[in-house]
């Protein structure tokens, strides 16, 4: 049995940022920085890709430095640009903005 699940706790190292493409789609990227303390110290930033974003994650303030829980899978993205190229993100299910105070 295969599985691809993906929960990670972190702070967004930068603004969203969001896009509706002409057919009408509606895409969310984030940029989450998750710490490691041991028994290497290690900070990862992780893309989060998130289609359809709900409204109340739009209206969200998600500044640099709010904390957000994500559970989604990874999925390795592939295009051309100058030549083949690949890019591993996580594609959100759900993305949970902790409250501001």
């Amino acid at each position: 049995m295969d599985c691809n699940i993906v929960v990670l706790a972190g702070q967004l190292a930068a603004a969203p940022e969001h896009r509706v493409y002409p057919g009408g789609a509606s895409l969310m990227r984030l940029l989450v920085t998750t710490r490691t303390t041991g028994p290497r110290r290690r900070v990862d930033v992780i893309p989060v890709t998130c289609w359809e974003p709900p409204q109340d994650l739009l209206d969200a303030r998600l500044d640099r430095g709010r904390r957000v829980f994500v559970v989604g899978s990874t999925q390795r993205r592939f295009w051309s640009e100058g030549g083949r190229r690949s890019r591993i993100e996580i594609v959100a299910h759900d993305i949970q903005a902790r409250p501001l105070g």
